[in-house]
């Protein structure tokens, strides 16, 4: 299966002003750079990035609601936008994905998606207090919830819980999911996409890889992986930690590289493409997609990389009891 490229660095090709980003809004801060905002002043904006990774081959499309969340969005002062910035952009997405599939008779995914907030609950901002926390995990969750809610109302298929820098956020938001779904009586299926911090292999809050999965597994996503952090050369390592010991599907999405000395990415489409298709050969992927810098053409290029190629077999490991901190354990 493929997935779809990042809204930012496409954003980011537009060259919006801030007058593009306000719209006929009435709002007192300076809205440029917030990118969420667009679902609702620039909807056609939208959709036309989600258009082009559809037409690259994109089965699952991501709706761009990376900061929709009221913490991300008080820095703007758009809280109160939260819920018709979702819904707005699940219904964009919905759109494009169900046009697509008329087109060419392939059924594409939307999947909601959640980014980590600009907030930690696994660590202090401050160095002098070590205990203090700007919020706590129901406030997290609450957050949550309300876009969850909203993405789930405007018709997303999958809630995708992305970049996942603190655990403890992420395991706040597989816990908003859950209880949507005990509200809807519906299944809301999760996907959970670690980032990486380091070369080592370990996000902010220090867990690797495989202390991620034993401490998110408990939630059954439909799919588990790794994001953005670095390209696929410095990734592969940890994506074969990672095939190795989760039982579900696993999805990466790599940048197009790393950022050159002014933050940009070079790496081509076939570079990219050649680098993941070593992955799917060796059978360590079922998902593949693009983070930052890539672009439609990485998609397609993506695609037509792996055409043909068997996914990855789901291991079975045999049971134990798994224990994790910032290392996983297991006892037979």
């Amino acid at each position: 299966m493929i997935k779809d490229g990042p809204y930012g660095t496409a954003i980011q090709a537009l060259g919006l002003t801030e007058a593009d980003y306000r719209g006929a809004l009435s709002l007192s801060r300076d809205q440029k750079g917030n990118n969420d905002l667009l679902n609702l002043t620039q909807p056609e904006a939208v959709a036309g990035i989600a258009r082009a990774y559809a037409e690259a081959g994109a089965d699952l499309l991501a709706t761009n609601t990376f900061n929709a969340n009221a913490i991300s969005q008080g820095d703007y002062g758009t809280e109160h936008l939260v819920p018709d910035i979702n819904r707005a952009a699940a219904r964009i997405v919905r759109a494009v994905a169900d046009a697509a599939a008329a087109a060419d008779g392939r059924r594409r995914f939307v999947a909601g998606a959640l980014g980590p907030t600009n907030k930690t609950l696994s660590l202090s901002p401050r160095v002098e207090d070590p205990g203090f926390r700007e919020v706590d995990f129901d406030q997290v969750k609450a957050v949550y919830r309300e876009q969850i809610d909203a993405l789930l109302e405007g018709g997303v298929d999958f809630i995708l819980i992305e970049t996942v820098f603190d655990t403890l956020n992420a395991k706040a938001a597989a816990m908003a999911a859950m209880e949507a779904e005990e509200a809807r009586g519906a299944r809301v299926p999760l996907l959970l996409s670690m980032t990486l911090t380091d070369l080592a292999g370990r996000n902010l809050s220090g867990q690797t890889v495989e202390a991620f999965w034993v401490s998110v597994a408990h939630t059954r996503p439909l799919a588990v992986g790794l994001n953005c952090s670095f390209g696929a050369t410095e990734l592969r390592p940890h994506v074969a930690a990672l095939a190795a010991i989760a039982d579900v599907p696993l999805m990466v999405y790599p940048n197009a590289g790393l950022p050159n000395a002014f933050g940009g990415y070079d790496e081509a489409p076939e570079t990219t493409a050649a680098l993941v298709r070593q992955w799917a050969e060796t059978g360590l992927v079922n998902l593949l997609g693009g983070c930052c810098g890539t672009t439609p053409a990485h998609i397609a290029a993506i695609r037509a990389a792996v055409a043909g190629l068997p996914p990855r077999a789901i291991p079975a490991p045999a049971p134990a009891l798994r224990l994790a901190g910032l290392e996983a354990f297991a006892f037979a």
